[in-house]
């Protein structure tokens, strides 16, 4: 069992409103044991955020862990021709925050609302602590900082060397794994909009949409209200393979 209550009265401002049941979405608790997660639930103050509104600011000093337990969020910043670049979106059992946490430096980005959410604050010190004393929760950090350090990576690499249309079918194969509805096919729900789909991959809007129609006459992608469906996820996916070529380790 991982020992944590020890350290339950160093979390400032100590909330009880969130408990260890609403912690089940977050996937990184998901192999604690109820009572452990009881206890966690003690580190965390509940906060509510209305879409749109900003949580936490690039470069400012504060240092809380914030997990997703209701809406989501957008990462992004503004270069200094003030055009938005979108790092990722962020949904339901997802979390932010853990590099400055780690590391003590400013925020690498801005963070907001992308609807009304419902978050789980951490202070620095028990993230900290947590990491420490449960080794399943120190894996899982490990596991998704990897993960984070291969995404970036293949991201650089298309950026680097694929065209404008060939990042926008990266960027859809990117969303449509993460909103499969079967083994072939995908709903992105809600459906970016194509000055966001822009801003994803670094672009203006009026490319995105005209490879966006062009994907829909070729009956790859169908728009229906709020929702892009992804028609054939492995041919995408092929499409995605080939603009990138043998990449090597």
């Amino acid at each position: 069992m991982v020992s944590m209550s020890t350290y339950a009265n160093d979390f400032y401002n100590q909330s009880r409103e969130v408990t260890g049941t609403q912690l089940t979405v977050i996937r990184e608790f998901r192999d604690f044991s109820a009572s452990d997660l009881e206890m966690v639930a003690q580190l965390l103050q509940m906060q509510h955020f209305l879409a749109g509104e900003e949580i936490v600011r690039y470069l400012d000093h504060s240092d809380n862990v914030f997990f997703v337990l209701e809406g989501g969020v957008r990462i992004h910043y503004f270069g200094y021709s003030g055009d938005e670049v979108i790092l990722c979106d962020l949904s339901q059992g997802e979390f932010f925050g853990e590099l400055t946490a780690i590391d003590g430096q400013p925020r690498s980005a801005t963070v907001v609302a992308r609807s009304d959410s419902l978050l789980a604050v951490m202070s620095n010190q028990a993230f900290i602590r947590l990491v420490h004393e449960s080794p399943v929760f120190c894996m899982a950090i490990m596991q998704r900082l990897a993960g984070q350090v291969r995404r970036l990576t293949e991201r650089v690499f298309d950026f680097s060397t694929l065209a404008v249309r060939n990042r926008i079918h990266a960027e859809l194969l990117r969303l449509a794994r993460q909103h499969m509805d079967s083994p072939n096919t995908a709903i992105i729900k809600p459906a970016p909009t194509h000055a966001e789909l822009a801003c994803f991959v670094s672009t203006h809007r009026e490319a995105v949409t005209r490879e966006l129609s062009e994907l829909a006459r070729n009956r790859l992608i169908q728009r229906t209200g709020h929702e892009l469906r992804v028609l054939d996820v492995e041919r995408l996916r092929k499409m995605v393979d080939l603009a990138r070529g043998p990449v090597g380790d």
